[in-house]
């Protein structure tokens, strides 16, 4: 039997010495030209690093000189801040708590900085309060501006949050992050098979590094005898410049097709998995997070399992991605899927490079929201290596994709056991025992 916990405004709670708000630095004291290399000096979280609950990994922070952080000493980040989203009509509602990776940090310009007395508030808990749906809702709910939402501290104050005696509050802010834990442990080792799977591709099927060692009179590093034998040791000239000797140029067409396969939606289960661009994350191949059919009308493709999804629109964004589920997707992405099987892997590492994220930013059209094409990317020049090497790179990658795959399935099967046992858990009418028994048997 739970009880239900006293709740407050975030008003009252600054009222009393608790906890006190801030806007980041506007745009006249953090100017365009003063952010420098990354490394180089101290980052900064955007709007766009802030997810629900946490800091985005998968976003790269700008950074700023070291003397201009110091001018803005008063924005720099501690552990258990909270940054909201301020503005945007993806980003507004969204909510992370500041963990010790990102200490010292500079809060953006597109952020509002809550800071609580940790004597009375445990941030964790906090932070997962606002990760909640009604949270999140109210907050886009009241966020002002019907083009452009924006939140400001008036409205964040008016937030109305439980307020449970400290030691629940540190159980249940524990137990969430516990579960967040796991799911970043797996983005981690999704983002380092990607590394290991793109490394591979560019050493074999890019820089050609087994051919330039057997051309030298050495044997190919990290490959067994058996894969060696499958790589010539000369090169030849072609349209591309030096490719293995043997092999063909082509175009990414020769070798994939665009699937256009319209989605009527009286056909559709509103159930059904939906991605659009906003649920595609940037440079990374795993795909997660994706919303529903319901409601949405007619102009979706639908994806098989294993397809390969590219967001034509503004494509420097880089979102590729590989499909974890049969569903549907905006017409701003292409379906893209291999004409051979064995060439699947090969397939993916082309559309996840950089090389052609370039080659399509370059041929875009429109100049606000610049798109590429099927018949652009379809152009794509390639180096074609003959199908026993096809095949071998597909046997080595295969396996990593699969568990990239594996992974994304945990990682949303805990992100669910977790946004339904939260708000119970907030709200006071679960006991952390009880969310803990659930959560090792959904586990087991």
């Amino acid at each position: 039997m739970g009880i239900e916990f006293r709740q407050v405004p975030i008003r009252e709670l600054i009222a009393h010495g608790m906890a006190k708000l801030q806007t980041g630095p506007f745009g006249s004291q953090l100017h365009k030209h003063e952010y420098v290399d990354a490394g180089a000096g101290v980052p900064v979280i955007p709007t766009e690093g802030i997810g629900r609950g946490r800091i985005r990994a998968d976003v790269n922070l700008p950074y700023v000189s070291v003397k201009k952080a110091s001018e803005l000493h008063r924005h720099r980040l501690q552990e258990g801040d909270i940054l909201f989203a301020r503005r945007g009509i993806q980003a507004t509602g969204l909510s992370a708590c500041v963990d010790g990776d990102h200490v010292g940090s500079l809060c953006g310009t597109g952020a509002i900085l809550l800071r609580v007395d940790r004597s009375s508030i445990h941030p964790r808990f906090l932070a997962a309060f606002l990760a909640t749906d009604a949270a999140f809702n109210w907050l886009r709910s009241h966020a002002v501006g019907a083009v452009m939402p924006n939140l400001n501290t008036d409205i964040i104050s008016d937030l109305v949050v439980p307020f449970p005696p400290i030691q629940t509050q540190i159980d249940i802010g524990n137990f969430v992050a516990a579960l967040d834990d796991r799911i970043d442990l797996l983005r981690q080792t999704n983002a380092t098979l990607e590394a290991i799977a793109q490394a591979l591709f560019k050493s074999w099927l890019v820089d050609f590094d087994p051919v330039h060692a057997k051309a030298e009179g050495r044997e190919p590093e990290a490959m067994d005898a058996a894969t060696a034998t499958l790589f010539p040791s000369k090169f030849e000239e072609s349209e591309l410049g030096p490719i293995p000797k043997g092999w063909c140029t082509g175009r990414l067409g020769d070798v994939s097709s665009n699937i256009r396969d319209q989605a009527r939606p009286d056909k559709i289960d509103p159930g059904t998995p939906y991605f659009g661009l906003e649920h595609m994350p940037r440079k990374s191949i795993a795909l997660g997070d994706h919303g529903t059919a319901d409601g949405l009308g007619s102009g979706k493709f639908w994806f098989e399992e294993s397809d390969i999804l590219f967001g034509k629109l503004r494509p420097y964004f880089h979102k590729v991605g590989l499909a974890p589920f049969k569903g549907i997707c905006s017409t701003d992405i292409l379906v893209l899927r291999p004409l051979q099987p064995a060439f699947h892997a090969i397939l993916l590492m082309h559309a996840s490079s950089d090389a052609l994220i370039d080659y399509a930013t370059r041929l875009s059209n429109g100049a606000k929201m610049p798109r590429s094409s099927w018949k652009d990317i379809a152009n794509y020049p390639l180096c074609v290596p003959p199908d026993s090497a096809v095949q071998a790179f597909n046997e080595t990658v295969d396996p990593m994709l699969r568990r990239i795959k594996a992974n994304v399935e945990a990682a949303s099967t805990l992100a669910e056991l977790r946004d339904t046992l939260l708000p119970r858990l907030i709200s006071g009418k679960l006991r952390l025992p009880e969310a803990t028994e659930a959560a090792e048997a959904a586990l087991a």
